[in-house]
């Protein structure tokens, strides 16, 4: 399997050579959703909160006395069924994020690469380093390519590109080791450079 190796004006410079064995395999789309969920979950703050009738303010005196009222008996003016009550069965903090097996992990990412393979939705650049952060800049080296939405992957920090896209809203800078499922499914096209492609294919291995 091989791949075209383009320059920032979209000329063919040269050929990248794909493993087989990672690349050439089934795309496993069950693994998506085990993945997606979890990191879905992982990014969920957790931080809603009720207070229960024991924490909220007041109370501690019986309303008025058992009998001889007319009215329903009540301890306390925070019970759940009075107006400013407490609440019964509400959220309260808690921790969202869990973990797949690393196997899970490194199976999905690859069967997610090996998606946009096939579909020919991957773009590997010899090198996308620009001179200004500015997004003129970027917007060029991505029209020569025809993208109109896409993950940008790059080998360690490029302080000029991430400037340049973060006002892009259809594009998106990540590092090679932060490459992920719920990103790589999320963004139509796979914009990556030769070094960061070398990269993560060590990672998946």
């Amino acid at each position: 399997m091989m791949i075209e190796v383009i320059n920032k004006n979209g000329t063919k410079v040269s050929e990248l050579d794909l493993n087989e064995e990672l690349y050439g395999g089934d795309v496993k789309e069950h693994l998506f959703y085990e993945v997606v969920k979890m990191q879905m979950a992982n990014r969920r703050s957790g931080t809603a909160s009720t207070k229960t009738k024991g924490e909220v303010s007041g109370g501690g005196i019986k309303p008025w006395k058992q009998k001889g009222t007319g009215r329903a008996r009540s301890g306390s003016n925070r019970s759940p069924v009075w107006r400013h009550g407490g609440t019964v069965f509400g959220p309260h903090p808690r921790d969202y994020s869990y973990k797949v097996p690393r196997k899970v992990m490194k199976e999905a990412l690859k069967s997610a690469l090996r998606l946009k393979l096939k579909d020919g939705q991957v773009k590997v650049y010899d090198s996308l380093e620009i001179d200004t952060p500015k997004t003129k800049s970027a917007l060029e080296i991505l029209k020569n390519a025809k993208l109109a939405k896409a993950l940008i992957v790059i080998d360690g920090r490029n302080r000029n590109l991430e400037l340049a896209v973060r006002n892009m809203k259809d594009f998106k800078v990540l590092e090679a080791r932060g490459l992920n499922v719920y990103d790589l499914l999320d963004y139509e096209n796979l914009v990556i450079t030769r070094s960061a492609f070398e990269k993560v294919e060590a990672m998946i291995q």
